[in-house]
């Protein structure tokens, strides 16, 4: 009886052994396989979007900040929205939270710094929402915050982008707060957050702590410009954009939500004079004066509606500026012919230069009927 017992042991083990190596041998199928039919699922539903808001918070170093901002979102928002986190290749151990977090926030963690606007970018080409929002890491959002962006928002078709005020930003968006303490700061907050509408405040500029905008304005928009390295000016370069677009600008005074106050930034220690210093030039050599410049579109647009037929109520996106009769490229290998507010597929390869250009400024024209590579370098 014993020998049959070891007998019938030793003979487990075997089948053991051997059902462990065939598991072993059909382990990279299986994750092939999974990771083939993930990526189709990703690629199928990859067009589609949620009627809510994306929020997408860049982030480098200052992980346990990150985590409160988190927190204070799944605790303060009972609207639809998805939390999207893109890591600028940080070493305090925020790759590691992100991986262990839950599934309600999506994140990208880059190999290296891209800066603000670089994260951005890559936050808002994953956003599925209809609305879309910058956060910055180092924020506590509060009760009611988004409800009543939402709400100024909504309220005119003509609003572009709509930010809250706190107690540490500069410009106009700062306020005077009683508290001494981040824990006292829930109780003021619920106070001062009531919805009113003559609170709202027409500006010539909000910072980029917070910044509330539909998506049809990216889509008209664009990207941040990663020319401003790191960060700094790049919030006030796309004010301009906005705003030469005839889109307006608002404070939402009836909502706060607390910034601890650039501590990325601050990081950076002696190189933050440097970059700043660098962006500025950057932004002024763009710019030049930017307010003059607004005022002169804002004359101009109606001879642009005129001339392309747009409707009075319809938005002028960023392409409205773009240089026109010229061929264009995106991803692809489609070549477009870009003519009075259209684009043209092109049939053959016309001996002209040709400029690459990302999918979203391409598709801000409508397809018009295709011409010939002939007609082009005629025209």
């Amino acid at each position: 009886m014993i020998r049959k017992r070891r007998h019938t042991q030793m003979y487990r083990r075997r089948a053991g052994r051997r059902s462990a190596k065939r598991s072993l041998r059909g382990y990279p199928e299986g994750h092939k396989a999974g990771y083939e039919q993930g990526l189709r699922s990703g690629l199928d539903s990859f067009k589609s979007l949620f009627e809510g808001t994306s929020i997408i918070i860049p982030s480098y170093n200052q992980v346990e900040y990150l985590k409160k901002c988190i927190e204070s979102i799944g605790e303060h928002t009972d609207l639809p929205y998805e939390i999207i986190v893109v890591d600028n290749a940080s070493d305090d151990g925020t790759a590691e939270f992100l991986r262990k977090t839950d599934s309600a926030v999506r994140y990208r963690v880059l190999e290296s710094n891209r800066g603000f606007a670089g994260a951005v970018n890559i936050g808002m080409m994953m956003a599925k929402g209809t609305t879309m929002l910058l956060l910055n890491n180092d924020t506590i959002v509060t009760e009611r915050w988004l409800s009543n962006m939402l709400k100024c928002l909504d309220s005119d078709p003509k609003i572009g982008m709509v930010g809250p005020v706190t107690n540490y930003i500069s410009g106009d968006q700062r306020i005077e707060v009683p508290y001494l303490h981040v824990n006292d700061m829930p109780r003021f907050a619920q106070h001062y957050n009531i919805s009113d509408p003559g609170k709202w405040q027409f500006t010539d500029r909000l910072t980029g702590f917070c910044l509330l905008f539909r998506r049809e304005l990216w889509e008209r928009t664009g990207f941040l410009d990663e020319g401003f390295e790191i960060g700094n000016f790049e919030d006030d370069d796309y004010n301009i954009r906005v705003r030469l677009q005839g889109q307006s600008l608002v404070i939402a005074r009836d909502t706060f939500i607390h910034h601890y106050g650039s501590v990325s930034m601050k990081g950076l220690g002696e190189n933050l004079a440097k970059i700043n210093n660098h962006n500025m030039q950057f932004y002024m050599e763009k710019w030049g004066n930017p307010h003059d410049l607004v005022h002169q579109v804002k004359e101009m647009l109606p001879l642009h509606r005129e001339r392309t037929g747009l409707a009075a109520q319809q938005p002028v996106g960023e392409t409205a500026f773009f240089p026109q009769q010229v061929v264009a490229r995106g991803v692809s290998e489609r070549l477009y012919w870009i003519e009075r507010g259209v684009r043209r597929p092109v049939t053959g390869e016309p001996a002209v230069p040709i400029t690459r250009l990302s999918q979203v400024d391409l598709r801000r024209w409508p397809i018009g009927d295709g011409i010939s590579a002939e007609e082009v370098e005629a025209r």
